[in-house]
């Protein structure tokens, strides 16, 4: 059987993987490479081509554990690239990223065998919603990023929070970036230099516990006017917002992931596998909803003193609403995560209580 065929029906889904291995071990090398190269490229530009960013596929591929795999997608990245005009910034910016740094290559048949591993994942995954337009697409939206003077001075604030073991003193500085954020979200809304409109963007949410950290990034984003929509089996949440404020969430979730591990590692139980998981989960589960409870409260005393803010933050609401509802018209409300861990709940709230805010 030719080379081009064997790879045709693996990516069709009509021959299983073992047998296809054995088949193209035996059939020339030149030949069974270009037949998978071809297919590789026919998946990834349908990929590309819908809705998938470099970063985002290479993630989603990498969860695997192959680094031949991750490899092959930070190429196919670099090569879509070839020819296409204009090319979007932020997306040259994911395919650079990720063009070094490439790991020894293995023997011919482990390449061959995470090739076709690869071409039937990538066969499995679905067009996405597209958020930012891929080469050779001309961009139709502008985006208002935060001032990157206030997020430099916020990541600053956040870096020294994650790195002091004082719980007071990582409020100190905690606070203060929030107060930051908060300063400059009135701003834009009272004097908006330019014509905004929500947008979104997708946020990886790294395994184990992926539900409870989705949750912590619901969290964080609805105190900042902002919803999520979480899709586990891709591994991510798409972020609805306007710009500046998906800025502002991305920097204090990523903050507060760092500093609820660190909590988390520290009061966990010293034996027993299903113990230390059923505290991580109710731990993080506390976590997140004693931050949203604080974040709310935080917002709160900041708008207050702005009354004549309201309609215009109400009017901001309806847009972010309407802009998930376009990419996402059926939803489903997530079931909550159980709390088997009255010790994790505990020491979660507790560590929550002693984040980064007031």
């Amino acid at each position: 059987m030719p080379a081009r065929e064997i790879v045709e029906r693996v990516r069709v889904g009509d021959l299983d993987h073992e047998t296809a291995l054995d088949l193209l071990t035996g059939t020339p090398a030149a030949e069974t490479d270009t037949a998978l190269q071809a297919a590789l490229a026919h998946e990834f530009d349908r990929l590309f081509r819908n809705g998938w960013q470099p970063v985002e596929l290479h993630r989603a591929i990498a969860r695997r554990g192959d680094p031949v795999q991750g490899r092959l997608v930070a190429e196919a990245a670099t090569a879509f690239l070839t020819g296409k005009e204009p090319v979007d910034a932020g997306w040259r910016a994911q395919a650079e990223s990720l063009a070094g740094g490439s790991p020894r290559r293995p023997d011919r048949i482990a390449v061959l065998d995470s090739s076709l591993a690869l071409l039937t994942e990538l066969r499995r995954l679905p067009a996405i919603e597209i958020l930012v337009p891929p080469p050779g697409t001309p961009a139709t939206t502008v985006h208002h990023h935060a001032d990157q003077r206030v997020l430099d001075r916020v990541r600053a604030l956040l870096a020294k929070a994650e790195a002091t073991d004082f719980p007071a003193e990582a409020e100190t500085y905690s606070a203060k970036a929030q107060e930051l954020i908060t300063r400059y979200r009135i701003e834009e809304v009272t004097a908006p230099a330019v014509d905004v409109t929500p947008f979104a963007r997708r946020i990886g949410v790294d395994h184990p516990y992926e539900n409870e950290k989705a949750s912590l990034l619901d969290a964080v984003s609805r105190a900042n006017g902002c919803r999520t929509v979480w899709s586990p089996e891709l591994g991510f949440s798409t972020v609805f917002g306007f710009d500046a404020d998906i800025d502002a969430v991305e920097l204090l979730y990523t903050s507060l992931l760092v500093q609820a591990n660190r909590a988390m590692t520290r009061d966990e139980p010293a034996k027993g596998k299903a113990r230390v998981k059923a505290f991580r989960r109710s731990f993080l589960v506390a976590y997140a909803v004693r931050i949203g409870e604080r974040l709310r409260r935080a917002a709160e005393r900041e708008y207050a003193g702005h009354g004549d803010l309201l309609p215009v933050l109400r009017n901001r609401d309806v847009q972010v609403r309407a802009a998930m509802d376009r990419v996402f018209p059926r939803t489903v409300r997530a079931r909550g995560s159980r709390v088997d861990s009255l010790e994790g709940w505990e020491s979660g709230r507790a560590a929550a209580d002693e984040a980064q805010l007031r």
